[in-house]
């Protein structure tokens, strides 16, 4: 059998494909290259160039392969990008993904995971690193349009034979610590990638986004997961459907938040350069601190992270922005 993955070609969809091949998986990617790339999927997968609401590709990627499984990462994920332009996220994310989602139970594709993400809770009421029985409240459309894919999720799975796990992400970084694949996307917004181009001089500077905020330093609180960990816990979230488990919800966190300013410290120190940051305005639907409890992964499925730590999180992110500009000058 083989695994389908949407948005294979792109920065955690591309960790997957090399997860699945390492496990000795046979895996498909679509993607449409719209910010991934087709140098960045593994050369043993097989690569479907196009949409997944397109119906007709996807019924001739199932008739052409064994397809027991679907891991969807295609979609929009920039949440300022969202509150400007609500429509193209519900759009690309909620009413794509209904469209494969439908292809699939035609298929009878029997198992599907979804990268869903931590914006679903927007700022907890509490302190405490949040459970997936918290509040529901997504601050963003972005929040909002992976919400409304769960809840087409969970519905499905009521009437068919058709079994899902949503992964809820907190905030990934870090690339492949063999060097195959990284965040890669001209514009990419995740912190870690900006701050690593800033300190390699890929960028003036860089700017921070509120230091108003209720929290130690006056900047956004996030819980930072190293990108093979992701990929390891849906490798088990599907290993685990596969041996007869549930549908399930469940976080992907390690436990713990740094600021901001905590993460641009540890940038500097572990580069061992120095950017300019400039102070900014908030930025519309940043959460004020968010941070995983990940019981729920670790006892269904037996994830166990073997990256909990920033310094590392840092130096792979750097060492692939580094070959990125060594490939560039190629």
């Amino acid at each position: 059998m083989a695994v389908l993955v949407t948005g294979g070609a792109g920065y955690i969809g591309s960790h997957m494909v090399w997860a699945l091949i390492d496990a000795g998986e046979e895996v498909v990617v679509l993607d449409r290259l719209s910010t991934g790339f087709r140098w960045a999927v593994a050369p043993e997968a097989r690569f479907y160039e196009g949409d997944i609401a397109d119906r007709a590709l996807l019924s001739a990627i199932f008739a052409e392969n064994r397809i027991d499984a679907i891991v969807h990462f295609a979609g929009s994920i920039i949440v300022p990008e969202s509150v400007a332009d609500p429509l193209s996220y519900y759009e690309n994310n909620t009413v794509k993904s209904r469209a494969l989602i439908a292809a699939a139970v035609e298929a009878k594709v029997p198992h599907f995971v979804f990268s869903s993400t931590a914006a679903v809770y927007g700022t907890p009421e509490s302190a405490e690193p949040v459970t997936e029985t918290a509040a529901l409240r997504p601050e963003s459309p972005y929040g909002t349009s992976k919400l409304m894919t769960e809840i087409m999720l969970r519905d499905t799975a009521a009437a068919h034979d058709f079994t899902y796990t949503a992964l809820r992400y907190f905030n990934v970084a870090g690339a492949d610590p063999r060097g195959r694949t990284g965040q890669s996307t001209a514009g990419a917004t995740h912190l870690i990638k900006v701050a690593s181009q800033a300190a390699l001089g890929k960028r003036a500077g860089m700017d921070v986004y509120g230091t108003d905020y209720p929290t130690p330093d006056g900047t956004c609180v996030r819980d930072y997961i190293h990108v093979t960990d992701l990929a390891d816990a849906h490798l088990k979230a599907l290993q685990r459907m596969r041996a007869g488990g549930g549908s399930i919800v469940a976080n992907c966190g390690y436990g713990r938040g740094f600021s901001v300013l905590e993460v641009l410290d540890q940038v500097k120190a572990v580069s061992g350069r120095d950017f300019p940051v400039n102070i900014a305005g908030r930025r519309p639907g940043d959460a004020v601190s968010i941070v995983a409890n990940p019981a729920v992964a670790m006892r269904e499925f037996g994830w166990t992270p073997k990256h909990d730590d920033l310094a590392f999180i840092v130096r792979t992110a750097l060492d692939w922005e580094d070959h990125l500009g060594k490939r560039n000058m190629l």
